[in-house]
This record gives C-alpha cells, sequence and structure tokens, in this order.
C-alpha cells in the first residue's frame, strides 16, 4: 500500500465501528442470530467494511473504535489493514460523529464517514463522494431506506448536522436535510441504500456483497 498513488491523498474516510461483543453488537439481529452470532455478524461486516475501504485506496482511512481501541478485534484489524485507530468520544453518536469529523476538517480535509451496516456500498460511492465535494457541494449523503443515512462527506464542519437529532430513527435524515438548508450549503444525495439492522435486513440481497 505505500506504493499507492491515492486519488485523493488530502481527503480522509472515517469507519465507525464497534467491538464485536456478544449482548453489545447488532443487539436488533439477536432475536434471529443469538448474541454470539449477532457478534460475529457484525465482526463480518466491519472487516468487509475495512477490506473495501483500503482496496479502494482512494484517501488514508480511519477507524474510529467504541469501546476501546486496545480490544483485540481492532488490533487486529490494525494488524491487518493500513489504517489507523482513534477512540471515539462523546455520550450519543451524534457527538461522537461530530468529534471525528471536526478532528479532521479542522485540517482542511474533506472527510468521509461510513458505519459498518451497509455491505452494498462500494469504491464507486466513496470516489463519487470525493468528487461531488471537489465540484460546488458541500455536503454529500448516501440515504438508507430507513430514513438515516449510511454515507456523509463534508469539507467543512457544522455542528448543528449532529445535534439534537433522534439518531436510529427515520427522521434522520430529514432532520438532516432542514439544517442544511438553514446553512443554505449545496447538498448532493447518491442513491439509497439497505442497512443490516434487522432480522428482516438478512436477505439474500443484503447478503451477497457479504460474500465479494
Amino acid at each position: 500500500m505505500k506504493n499507492v498513488v491515492m486519488k485523493f491523498p488530502d481527503a480522509r474516510l472515517i469507519v465507525f465501528a464497534k467491538a464485536p461483543v456478544a449482548g453489545k453488537a447488532k443487539t436488533r439481529l439477536i432475536p434471529a442470530l443469538g448474541e454470539a452470532g449477532a457478534a460475529a455478524m457484525h465482526a463480518r461486516l466491519v472487516t468487509h467494511t475495512l477490506t473495501t475501504v483500503t482496496q479502494a485506496a482512494l484517501c488514508p482511512v480511519q477507524l474510529w473504535c467504541a469501546l476501546d481501541t486496545n480490544h483485540s478485534f481492532f488490533e487486529k484489524c490494525k494488524k491487518n489493514f493500513p489504517l489507523t485507530l482513534h477512540p471515539q468520544h462523546g455520550s450519543d453518536l451524534g457527538e461522537r460523529m461530530a468529534h471525528a469529523m471536526h478532528h479532521n476538517l479542522q485540517h482542511g480535509h474533506h472527510t468521509l464517514v461510513i458505519g459498518t451496516d451497509c455491505p452494498a456500498l462500494c469504491r464507486a460511492d466513496f470516489e463519487q463522494a470525493f468528487t461531488l465535494l471537489q465540484k460546488d457541494n458541500d455536503i454529500v449523503i448516501a440515504p438508507a431506506d430507513d430514513g438515516g443515512y449510511v454515507l456523509m462527506a463534508l469539507k467543512q464542519f457544522a455542528a448543528q448536522l449532529f445535534t439534537d437529532i433522534k439518531w436510529g430513527t427515520e427522521t434522520v435524515f430529514s432532520t438532516t436535510q432542514h439544517r442544511i438548508t438553514a446553512l443554505q450549503w449545496q447538498l448532493k444525495t447518491l442513491k439509497t441504500f439497505r442497512d443490516i439492522d434487522r432480522p428482516e435486513d438478512l436477505n439474500d440481497d443484503n447478503l451477497r456483497h457479504l460474500n465479494h
């Protein structure tokens, strides 16, 4: 990887992930998979995501970790993939995302953040988002079909994109759109994706991406 010429060397791609602890990871899948099975699915999703973003080699990759960067799973990720580890900070998802995004944006890096629940995301999606930021767009979002979003890319920071939002609900994207309008920012929306969050998401169409 040291000899790879990255297309967006001044940008940063952030992956948010929890440690795959049974009973604490992918809890909404526990009714279908059990605690250990849900944690194993989470580990599989994280590994798939890190494989995708590092093989894309578009820009440096950062893995922002909860609960502890010293967890053996994250140490393994650091060993197996060209990335840096960072601890998440904040009392809710919004605070944690804001901290990670601001960490990079304050240094002038165009920054893209994803979770690990959407195995359909691919290199073309990340490349499209960064390319759109290089044009006249301030923010790029890939919506999720449950009302949230699976990708956000920014060229500047605004705290109101991350505060007083009901995370995990169907209003996340619509609320974020209202905030973007109030900022008078130019938004570009990518295609809509489906997360793997609930037992009904464990379908062949979603899971086939994990096998590539």
